[in-house]
């Protein structure tokens, strides 16, 4: 600045106006060199970082590109420009030397910020390319460590704009923590299930779960600090309170994810009217059916000889042991599980009879399907139960089912010269 005040002087200026031509001039020269720091910076450096990050391998470069990492770091330039410049050229104006410096600390101070902020989305992003964060989520954590970063950043510009010392406004802080707290409620009670759910590996990315009360049932897509969602099957998105997942219930669907089956588990009711014991000519039909013909031979054979060992009185048929065509059927339905390609013979197989209700005797088969996913399993089970109610009159025996309009429609028909009640239509009538 004396260099040119002196070259100004010889000039032919006074001093007085050399001086503040120089001031005038050297302003002028910072901001041109800011705005050409800021061109360098931008065009020049960046789509060098750009070019090179897409020629690598590697991912975490192109994430902290496509994150702007280095787009905010360059907005650095200008400002250091101006900070460093700033101190000599208002030399003679400290109050205008001090304002212009402490407004390019705070421009500093925030784009510090947002650069950590944008280095923090980066390291979130690179984490979720491992497969150990689909168990793990940190979103919930980063997300605490922006507030941090964002309020001790909030104290360091107050104290730059009013002059004080950071020590100064965190002093005052204790009065105000029940404020705070109460402020910040949701975030720390977020923040203490956060640490629960990824400690205890209770929900991960990727979970189906189901949660009633707040609609939720679908595939967790984000498990951030103070809330979760959930997209549901219908395409809708549900947000449950992250704290929600820790003081109440929900199901978690990973157990049969990673078991690799899938639980079928539904009943046949049976009109109980029509279970009886089998006859020779029962049994001579049943033969023929190939899934229980060995059945038959073996079972037979097991109850004659059974009954002759004990005399048993053929004339009745309450004597001794007899097959029955409810126990050849789910001989028959056992059978055809097991030989069914996509039931998983390795998990728990079962066709069991339950107790007898007002709607019938239910049969239930409860087995596991070796495809989990939706669509498949459920064309599964449908074709597994549509076999199953065909093959029931082949035992001799009837699904139960209420009674229909249909089915009441000939009741209350008499013939109005006999005044007798009409038997009901057959099929077709």
């Amino acid at each position: 600045m004396t260099t040119l005040t002196n070259w100004l002087e010889k000039l032919g200026l006074a001093a007085a106006n050399a001086h503040a031509v120089a001031v005038l001039g050297a302003l002028i020269g910072m901001v041109v060199l800011s705005v050409m720091a800021n061109f360098v910076a931008k065009r020049w450096l960046l789509a060098f970082i750009r070019r090179g990050a897409s020629r690598t391998r590697t991912q975490w470069d192109d994430i902290l590109v496509r994150m702007r990492v280095f787009h905010r770091l360059s907005h650095l330039a200008p400002a250091l420009v101006v900070y460093l410049m700033a101190p000599f050229i208002l030399e003679d104006y400290p109050r205008t030397a001090s304002l212009v410096i402490r407004g390019s600390e705070i421009y500093m101070l925030v784009i510090g910020l947002l650069v950590v902020d944008a280095l923090l989305n980066a390291g979130l992003g690179i984490y979720r390319t491992y497969e150990v964060s689909r168990q793990v989520p940190v979103k919930g954590f980063i997300q605490v460590i922006k507030l941090l970063l964002y309020f001790l950043g909030g104290v360091l510009i107050l104290s730059a704009v009013l002059g004080q010392t950071p020590v100064y406004f965190l002093s005052g802080m204790g009065a105000m923590t029940a404020v705070l707290m109460l402020i910040f409620k949701d975030p720390i009670l977020g923040f203490v299930a956060g640490i629960q759910l990824s400690g205890n590996r209770m929900v991960a990315v990727g979970d189906w779960i189901e949660m009633p009360k707040y609609g939720a049932d679908g595939d967790v897509l984000e498990i951030a600090l103070t809330t979760v969602k959930v997209q549901n099957w219908d395409k809708t998105i549900t947000t449950i309170p992250t704290y929600a997942l820790i003081s109440e219930s929900f199901k978690n669907w990973r157990g049969m994810s990673e078991s690799g089956g899938r639980r079928i588990k539904r009943a046949v009711c049976l009109d109980m009217q029509t279970v009886r014991f089998c006859t020779a000519e029962m049994l001579t039909r049943f033969r023929r059916i190939q899934f229980i013909s060995e059945y038959l031979e073996r079972k037979a054979a097991e109850v004659d000889a059974w009954n002759q060992e004990h005399a048993v009185d053929p004339a009745a048929l309450a004597n001794g042991r007899r097959l029955t065509n409810l126990g050849t059927f789910r001989a028959y339905v056992e059978s055809y599980l097991r030989h069914h390609p996509m039931i998983h013979e390795g998990m728990t197989f079962l066709v069991r009879q339950l107790a007898p209700t007002a709607h019938g005797l239910p049969i239930e088969i409860y087995v596991f399907s070796k495809d989990q996913r939706w669509v498949n399993y459920e064309g599964i089970q449908s074709d597994i139960f549509d076999h199953i109610l065909a093959v029931v009159p082949e035992f001799d025996l009837r699904v139960f089912q209420e009674p229909s309009g249909n089915d009441l429609r000939w009741l209350g028909s008499r013939d109005l010269a006999t005044s007798r009640v009409l038997p009901p239509p057959r099929d077709g009538a």
